[in-house]
Formats: C-alpha cells, sequence, structure tokens
C-alpha cells in the first residue's frame, strides 16, 4: 500500500492528510480554536466518587471534570503515594515502597477502590471532549517515544503484534530488560512496529529520552499543587509524524517552511533515515488543490457519497449512533438480483470504511446493506468488511450481519470527527443542523483569492467587492489587525468587504468593481 502525508498550511490552520493508494483517508486539522490534548499528563484532584456508574470525576483545571472510570485506574499505589505524599522516615521506607506493585486496594464493598475527594492523582487524558461531554483519563501512564512507549507505573515489557518475527521480538524486549537492570530501574514498556530491525543504540536514546521526561514530571508533581499540568504531549503535526511515518510512506510533503524545518529537526534527532522522504512543495498550485484535498474536505459535509459502479451510501447521525444505508441506485448489470445487491455491497465496503476513517466516526455504528439471502453471501461481506478495517488504526469491533442485513460495530473514539472540527452549530436553526464554521469559510474565501492571483498574475487585478454573510462580515473584521486585511496585503489587494444578509451563511461572491462581473464560479 503506497501511502504519502500532505501538510497545507494556511494562516493560522494546518490541515494534515493521510493519502492511501492515492485516495484521501484521514484528515487532521490543527488551529487555534481547537488544542490536542490527548496523551497531556495532569496532576488532579479527585472531585466525586460515583460508585453507581464505577466512575470519579477528576478536577484537572478544565471546563468539565474529567471522567475516570474504575477499570482505567492502574497498577500504582505505591508509586503514586511516593510521588504525591514524599513522606518517607529513612532509606529503607523508600526501598520498601519502591519494591511494591501492588493495585490501588478495592474496597471489600462492590470492589471500589479507595479514592476519597480531594485526594491527589496522576492522570492521562485518552480522549477528547465531545459533544457536552468532559474528557475522559486513565491513571495508567504512558509516554509515547519514537520506537517504544514507556510505562513508569508497569513492569511488563510487550512488543507490538505487528513484529511477527519472534527472534526480532526477544532481541528488542532483552534490550530493554538489559537497560532496566543495568540501571537498577523499574519501569514497563510497549515495542512499537517501527522499533523492527532498529540497532541497540537507537532504542537505548530512546528509551533514555523518555526516562529524561518522566524525571521531569516527577519533579513538578513533588512541587506542584492540583490542578497543574504535567506533561504536554505533541502537536498533531508532530504526532502524526511520530507514529504514522514508517517505511511504506513514501513521502511528506508540505507547502509550509516552518512546518518543514521543524519536521527535518525532528527526524534528525529520531528517525535520520527518513530524511530524503520530506519535501517542501514551492509549486505555485495549491497543495491540496493538486491532490484534490479540497473536493474531498467538502464531500465530508455531504451525507450522500456516490459509488463508483452507480450506487450510493448515505451516512446519517443520530443522537445514539452513526447509520449508513447503502443503495443500488440504477445498477443492475446481471439479470439476477442476489449477484447486483452482492456486487453493490461489495463495492461499498471499502468507501464505507475510507468514509468511516476520513470523518473519524466512534461509538455504535449500523450498516443497513441490501439484502442478500444466501448465507455464503453474508459471510463474503462480513469478511470483506473486517479485511478492510485492517487498515483503521482505531480499534473496532463488528458483529456478523444480522437476518435483516445490517451490520453492527463499535469503533473506538479519541477525538472529535472531523466534521465537528470544521463546522459549528447553525445559529439560525437552534442547533438543529450543521454548517461550516466561519475559520473555514475565511479558509475557502482565502484559497479562492490565491487561485485569482495566480491565474491573473501578469495582469492588474483591480478592486474587487467581496459580499458575504453579516456573521463573516463580523468575523473578517475582527481584531486589531483584521483577517481581511491579513488578505489584502499578503496577496496585494483591494477588496471591499459588503455584508448580504441575502446570502447563505457558508456562501460569499465575488464581484469585479469596475464591470460589476460576478466572477465567483470562475476561480471556485
Amino acid at each position: 500500500m503506497k501511502k504519502q502525508i500532505l501538510i497545507s498550511s494556511a494562516g493560522n490552520e494546518n490541515r494534515i492528510a493521510i493519502i492511501e493508494d492515492g485516495k484521501l483517508t484521514e484528515l487532521f486539522i490543527e488551529n487555534e480554536e481547537y488544542e490536542r490534548v490527548i496523551g497531556d499528563i495532569y496532576l488532579g484532584k479527585v472531585a466525586k466518587v460515583i460508585p453507581g456508574i464505577k466512575a470519579a470525576f477528576i478536577d484537572i483545571g478544565f471546563k468539565q471534570d474529567a471522567f475516570l472510570h474504575f477499570s482505567d485506574i492502574g497498577h500504582y499505589s505505591d508509586e503514586v503515594n511516593e510521588l504525591l505524599e514524599d513522606e518517607f522516615d529513612d532509606e529503607d521506607d523508600e526501598k520498601e515502597l519502591k519494591s511494591s506493585h501492588s493495585q490501588i486496594q478495592p474496597s471489600h464493598r462492590n470492589n471500589i477502590p479507595k479514592l476519597e475527594r480531594g485526594q491527589k492523582i496522576i492522570v492521562q487524558i485518552t480522549k477528547e471532549p465531545v459533544g457536552n461531554k468532559g474528557v475522559r483519563v486513565t491513571s495508567k501512564i504512558s509516554l509515547p517515544g519514537r520506537y517504544l512507549v514507556y510505562l513508569p507505573f508497569e513492569r511488563r515489557i510487550n512488543a507490538s503484534k505487528q513484529i511477527l518475527n519472534i527472534r526480532e521480538k526477544k532481541r528488542l524486549k532483552n534490550i530493554v530488560r538489559e537497560y532496566r537492570k543495568r540501571n537498577n530501574l523499574e519501569f514497563g514498556a510497549i515495542i512499537r512496529t517501527v522499533a523492527e530491525d532498529q540497532d541497540e543504540n537507537s532504542i537505548i536514546e530512546d528509551l533514555e529520552n523518555l526516562r529524561r521526561n518522566w524525571d521531569k514530571i516527577e519533579k513538578t508533581v513533588r512541587k506542584s499543587n492540583p490542578p497543574t499540568l504535567l506533561y504536554k504531549d505533541l502537536s498533531v503535526t508532530s504526532s502524526v509524524i511520530r507514529d504514522l511515518f514508517r517505511d511504506e510512506v513514501e513521502k511528506v510533503l508540505t507547502d509550509s517552511k516552518k512546518l518543514h524545518k521543524e519536521i527535518i529537526t525532528y527526524l534528525k534527532s529520531n528517525s535520520p533515515e527518513f530524511l530524503g522522504k520530506v519535501e517542501l512543495y514551492k509549486a505555485e498550485k495549491p497543495l491540496f488543490d493538486l491532490y484534490g484535498i479540497e473536493n474531498e474536505i467538502h464531500n465530508t459535509l455531504s451525507k450522500r457519497i456516490p459509488l463508483r459502479i452507480g450506487g450510493h451510501i448515505v451516512i446519517e447521525k443520530t443522537e445514539a449512533m452513526y447509520v449508513i444505508d447503502v443503495n443500488s441506485g440504477k445498477y443492475a448489470k446481471s439479470k439476477d438480483q442476489e449477484t447486483n445487491s452482492l456486487k453493490t455491497n461489495l463495492e461499498a465496503i471499502p468507501e464505507i470504511v475510507r468514509q468511516i476513517r476520513l470523518r473519524d466516526l466512534g461509538g455504535i455504528i449500523v450498516i443497513d446493506f441490501i439484502d442478500v439471502y444466501e448465507e455464503k453471501n453474508k459471510r463474503k461481506i462480513y469478511e470483506e468488511l473486517k479485511k478492510e478495517f485492517k487498515k483503521d488504526r482505531a480499534k473496532s469491533t463488528i458483529l456478523p450481519m444480522s437476518e435483516f442485513g445490517i451490520i453492527q460495530i463499535t469503533r473506538q473514539r479519541v477525538r472529535e470527527n472531523v466534521i465537528r472540527s470544521i463546522t459549528e452549530q447553525c445559529p439560525l436553526c437552534g442547533g438543529s443542523g450543521i454548517i461550516e464554521s466561519s475559520d473555514n469559510i475565511i479558509t475557502r474565501i482565502e484559497r479562492w483569492i490565491n487561485r485569482y492571483k495566480l491565474e491573473n498574475k501578469r495582469l492588474s487585478t483591480g478592486k474587487l467587492i467581496l459580499k458575504v454573510h453579516p456573521m463573516v462580515y463580523k468575523n473578517l473584521r475582527e481584531g486589531t489587525i483584521s483577517s481581511l486585511t491579513k488578505l489584502s496585503f499578503k496577496y496585494l489587494m483591494r477588496i471591499n468587504l459588503v455584508e448580504d444578509p441575502s446570502l447563505a451563511f457558508q456562501e460569499f461572491r465575488f464581484i469585479q468593481a469596475k464591470t460589476g462581473e460576478d466572477i465567483t464560479d470562475k476561480y471556485s
């Protein structure tokens, strides 16, 4: 599978697109409004414990308290007491505490951990806030590196299941064990897939970097009061490079000099063998236009996705789940209905999985396939769906097809899906529908201007009139140096902004001031 990573920067927003075999499969958006919090570690305080739902709520300084399920409480009772209380009578007490590896002890009734209101606790964010729900946290702390994941409160050393060579797994585990023994340390680790065939020095270097990070966290804990941020994980862009840049990636292409420099600096110290795959895009045509990414992003707002053979799928969101419906349209190549239905269903599967990954849909997903009646065809659809989901990094559970032609899926949700990150609730409909966010509309306006300038670079472009919805007009005018002023200076253009209540919120029109001609569609 050929894979490429494209990173486009416009204004204060970075967009990272993952291309597999020429198709967009994953999209990450990073801007001032969206701050990645997954992986961040906090010193928190227990706000309340609710045995009825087997959970506690932790104050980490957010608007809403973080949710900690009892199953996410880890194996570190004594180590945490050592860090948080720091009360030792002598060296022997300290050694005794360090040698104990028991879990947080449950109370005898209902197997409830001994958590008390006001108690200090170290937690790490595992899921971002979704809708009106706060972040989810765990006390099973992990620090991800290039080749390893460092587990300060664990003792186990595991290797990725994707490393199939048993000897290689044993070699990598022994490197970590020997390092641990040599330095008289106690910690756990997970060896990542990219560690396969790496030399010992690279593994040790990554391990020492992670250990130094944990030492800094320990020092911060000892001198801080909750809530305190102990560790900030990498930005979206950096984490994508760390987690996804592997041998199958043909190239990383970015149109930002700043990001190009950051990536090169990171790779020099972590993965110098990949330096030759990083390129700075310098062509005049916008990077995402070249690869058709802008159209794909716009299509994620649509609930109807056409299929190559003529059918289509429809993606709907309900309060509790996502529902995907497969329709055959006018496709009827064979006279046999069963054959036609099977063909359309199989054709729909790669697109369904691609859309799930691209939109980052999570929770319960129900797929209503076109009815097939033969058991072998039902099994074929189920097996093909499982095969396609192997490309997905998120954990999922897929149930066999029911007698009604329905397949139920649960998929891990760790962040807000892409649609939510580029849209906001419509202020005109009381939140019953969604529209593009103002920031995304301004980004589209900038990309329109960029295309217009490129095609008219040898001509005097003259003054343009930009008509927008009153709410977008307000956003373009806001700030000491407004977005409109920035655009005018950046592209050396005179733009007269006009608010037009007759326009839809996401719509804008460009008019040539001299001739009065509407040229919007010409450069869209």
